[in-house]
């Protein structure tokens, strides 16, 4: 396969969809932050010039958040995650997969078969596909018809009882031997203490920018949040924490002199139901283009990708690999589990702690799991006088009118109930 040089990626069909999302992102908006400068050029970088940025050595595709991350980095591998958000690889999914598939995984398996793809994969050495819902547990059979090596890391159905914790404990368990055997490294107490505090650093840094989301008025807007989580998918992990580390100094110095991001009025959302994946950052985009500030998010391309930490209580490997395990089942909120009442909770908290005034909650079309779960959740909030818009999309340009509408609406809806409130 011969590498396209940077110029030809300028003028593909997925750099030119890459470039005008990033137009947006940055000139659609005034006054933004310094610090993000190094995620707009990073983004410019990998998705429009073609960079490849990947560190040598062993490159471990994830297909979800699902896989510890921490164990890759123990092994002395480099983890990518896999997940597109093109409209340009949907359509190339779109020849091979049924029209009603989710968008996500039609361009992430269009990606993937794809010659000299955005962002520059390259030849990876495995990878790790979490059976979370249905499509994505097809999809491994169709990644190995592509020529790529794939491991099935087993998700239980649900998550309480005591034998799915085991399960999932064994999963994980042999997803490190699969990993030993790829790298011929033994796995010790050395290196993986040494990944988990790569990881939570990260996290910390995460957490910590997401502290000033709760401020009111807004410091920082959602769309530059999933611009920086969205980079976490394939940056080198200390150059990206880094990053995020003076994305923080920036906001506490704004927040030091009273500088805003969005008017004191502005509607605060929460935005949850399918992620947000560059460059189909339309919703968010669309929300604060529209005076809308999106202030917290429960998604596995932000939130819930970064949030958890893990609890260690005994120090040996096996324990160790135990809890890394616990860390990525007990917390996550997917609506792939049977029962879900941890993502109500999640969201009833998070529209709290964030002052939230409403909640946007998109699914992909194809995506049965969001789908179903929608309504549960539209009359969970409604009883809890938290407003919702549900949003059925797909990756296309071709809604953004209706759904420009549709939010402005929803938006005036909010106002219209804080005015009558007083």
């Amino acid at each position: 396969m011969t590498a396209a040089a940077p110029n030809d990626f300028a003028r593909s069909k997925q750099a030119r969809e890459a470039e005008n999302m990033l137009d947006h992102i940055v000139d659609d908006f005034d006054d933004n932050l310094a610090s993000m400068t190094y995620f707009y050029d990073l983004f410019r970088r990998v998705y429009i010039q073609g960079e490849d940025i990947r560190p040598k050595g062993i490159q471990v595709g994830t297909t979800c958040i699902q896989a510890p991350e921490e164990l890759i980095h123990a092994f002395g591998a480099h983890p990518v995650r896999l997940c597109n958000g093109s409209y340009h690889y949907d359509q190339i999914g779109a020849d091979f997969m049924p029209a009603k598939s989710c968008s996500l995984v039609k361009a992430t398996l269009g990606m993937l078969c794809s010659e000299n793809p955005v962002p520059r994969v390259g030849k990876l050495d495995l990878v790790v596909n979490p059976t979370t819902c249905d499509q994505k547990k097809k999809a491994s059979a169709m990644m190995e018809g592509m020529g790529h090596t794939v491991f099935d890391l087993e998700l239980p159905n649900v998550k309480e009882s005591e034998a799915s914790r085991v399960y999932w404990q064994r999963s994980v368990r042999e997803f490190a031997e699969r990993l030993r055997a790829l790298t011929g490294k033994r796995l010790t107490r050395k290196n993986l203490l040494a990944a988990m505090a790569k990881t939570r650093r990260a996290e910390m840094a995460f957490r910590t920018m997401d502290t000033f989301r709760q401020r009111q008025p807004a410091v920082l807007l959602g769309k530059d949040v999933f611009l920086v989580t969205n980079a976490f998918f394939f940056d080198d992990i200390e150059r990206w924490t880094e990053a995020v580390e003076a994305l923080n100094q920036e906001l506490a110095a704004r927040a030091e002199s009273g500088v805003t991001a969005a008017q004191r009025k502005a509607p605060r959302i929460v935005f949850t139901g399918s992620p947000p994946i560059f460059p189909n950052l339309k919703l968010p985009i669309l929300i604060e283009q529209a005076g809308g500030v999106v202030v917290a998010d429960e998604t596995c391309s932000a939130n819930r990708m970064l949030y958890d930490m893990t609890a260690v209580d005994e120090w040996l490997v096996n324990d160790m690999v135990d809890s890394l395990a616990d860390k990525y089942l007990k917390p996550c909120t997917c609506p792939i589990f049977t029962r879900n009442e941890d993502r109500q909770r999640r969201l009833l908290e998070l529209a709290a702690k964030f002052s939230a005034d409403g909640v946007v909650y998109q699914s992909f079309a194809g995506c049965q799991v969001y789908e179903m779960e929608q309504k549960s959740i539209a009359d969970l909030l409604n009883a809890q006088g938290i407003p919702m818009l549900y949003v059925e999309t797909d990756y296309s340009p071709d809604d953004m009118g209706q759904l420009s509408t549709r939010i402005e609406a929803f938006l005036e809806s909010i106002k219209t109930r804080k005015r009558n409130r007083k």
